[in-house]
C-alpha cells in the first residue's frame, strides 16, 4: 500500500498577464492532499502539458472553455500512476490520463481519468502525437481543411507538436508539396532532413509572402494555420482557387495588446473561393479510436517521427510555458515530474 502524501505543489495564476507573460503572474504553492473520495483516484503526475491555447486562459474573457481561476491550481493534460482508488475499474499503478496537470499530485473523478498503456507508447507520446495535439492535427488535416490526395499544403508553425504532425501526415496522405515555417534555421533543416518537408524557411530571415512564394511556385491547396496575422496574409495570396484553410491557431497574436496588421487581403477570398474553418479539437472526438489506430502504426513503423521538449520538475512549469511561447521548444513541450 503506497504511503500517501500530505501535500502538494501546484502552480497557480495570481495575475492576469498584459501582453507577454511574465514569472511574476504565477505562483507554486504548496496545499494537503486529500485521500480520494468515493467515485475518485489520487494521480501522482509524472507528465504534465503546456499549450499555446492556454495563453488565451488566462484572460478574463468569455470563450470556448472557461479562463483560469485565479489563485487556483491551473489545469492541463497529465499522464500519471493512481496510488490510491476509490473508483470501480482503476487500481493502484495504473497510468492515467486526466486534466489535472500544473501539479504534483490530483485527485480526480473516475469519469475523466482513461487509462493508458505504458507498453504501447511511451507515456509521454499520449500528451503529444497520440494525444491532443495529434488529433488536432489529424482533424484539422483530414477533416477541416478536406485534404486530398495531390495537394500542396503549407504548414506555419511547423516545428511545433501540431505543425510537425500536420505536414507528415500530409506527405503520408500523398500531398503533392508539403511546405513548413518555422523561427530558427535548425528546426527548418530538422522539417525537411528528418521530417521529408518538400521545403521550409524560417520566417526570421525575410517576409513571409517572399519566402513562401519562392517555397510554393504553384501556390497552395491547403494552410494549416498556426499563427495567423503575417503568415496568414501571405498564404491567401499563394491561395490556388477552392484553397481550404483549417484556422487551428493565432499564436502570433496571443500576446499583443493591439491588433495585428494582417492580413489586408481577405477580399482575394471572394475571387478565389477560399474557404476559411476554425476549429476546435473537442469537435472531433469521434476520430479519436481511428486516428490512434492509424498514427500509432506509423510512429511503430517509423514513418511518422515525432520529438519532445522536456523541462525537468514542478519547479520549471511557469518557465516551460513561458519557453513555448517563445518558441523554445521543438515538437512538443512537456513538464517532466519523473
Amino acid at each position: 500500500m503506497t504511503t500517501l502524501p500530505e501535500s502538494g505543489r501546484a502552480w497557480h495564476l495570481v495575475r492576469r498577464p498584459q501582453g507577454w507573460p511574465v514569472p511574476e503572474d504565477f505562483a507554486l504553492r504548496e496545499a494537503p492532499v486529500p485521500a480520494p473520495a468515493e467515485g475518485r483516484v489520487l494521480v501522482r503526475n509524472l507528465y504534465f502539458s503546456v499549450d499555446p491555447y492556454m495563453r488565451g486562459r488566462m484572460n478574463d474573457v468569455k470563450s470556448y472553455t472557461p479562463p483560469f481561476a485565479l489563485d487556483e491550481p491551473m489545469t492541463g493534460g497529465a499522464i500519471g500512476q493512481v496510488i490510491a482508488s476509490e473508483a470501480e475499474g482503476f487500481a493502484e499503478g495504473d497510468h492515467v490520463l486526466h486534466f489535472a496537470g500544473w501539479r504534483e499530485y490530483a485527485s480526480v473523478p473516475a469519469q475523466h481519468a482513461t487509462k493508458v498503456d505504458p507498453d504501447a507508447a511511451p507515456l509521454s507520446a499520449y500528451l503529444g502525437v497520440l494525444g491532443m495535439t495529434g488529433l488536432t492535427a489529424y482533424a484539422g488535416l483530414l477533416r477541416v481543411a478536406a485534404f486530398k490526395e495531390g495537394d500542396a499544403v503549407f504548414v506555419s508553425g511547423a516545428a511545433g507538436a501540431v505543425g510537425s504532425e500536420a505536414g507528415q501526415i500530409a506527405r503520408l496522405k500523398g500531398a503533392s508539396r508539403v511546405i513548413g515555417s518555422a523561427g530558427s534555421d535548425e528546426k527548418v533543416a530538422w522539417l525537411v532532413d528528418e521530417l521529408g518537408f518538400d521545403a521550409a524557411f524560417n520566417y526570421k530571415n525575410g517576409p513571409v509572402a517572399d519566402q513562401l512564394k519562392e517555397a510554393a511556385p504553384e501556390g497552395i491547396d491547403v494552410y494549416f494555420d498556426n499563427v495567423g496575422a503575417e503568415h496568414l496574409e501571405a498564404a491567401i495570396s499563394r491561395a490556388n482557387v477552392h484553397a481550404r484553410f483549417a484556422i487551428c491557431g493565432m499564436i502570433a497574436q496571443y500576446n499583443v495588446t493591439e491588433p495585428p496588421a494582417a492580413p489586408r487581403n481577405l477580399a482575394q477570398v471572394i475571387g478565389k473561393r477560399i474557404r476559411l474553418e476554425g476549429m476546435l479539437v473537442q469537435d472531433h472526438a469521434d476520430l479519436q479510436g481511428e486516428f490512434v489506430k492509424e498514427v500509432s502504426a506509423w510512429v511503430r513503423d517509423g514513418s511518422l517521427k515525432y520529438r519532445e521538449t522536456f523541462a525537468h520538475g514542478i519547479d520549471n512549469g511557469a518557465e516551460a510555458f513561458l519557453g513555448l511561447l517563445r518558441g523554445e521548444n521543438t515538437g512538443k513541450m512537456i513538464v517532466d515530474l519523473t
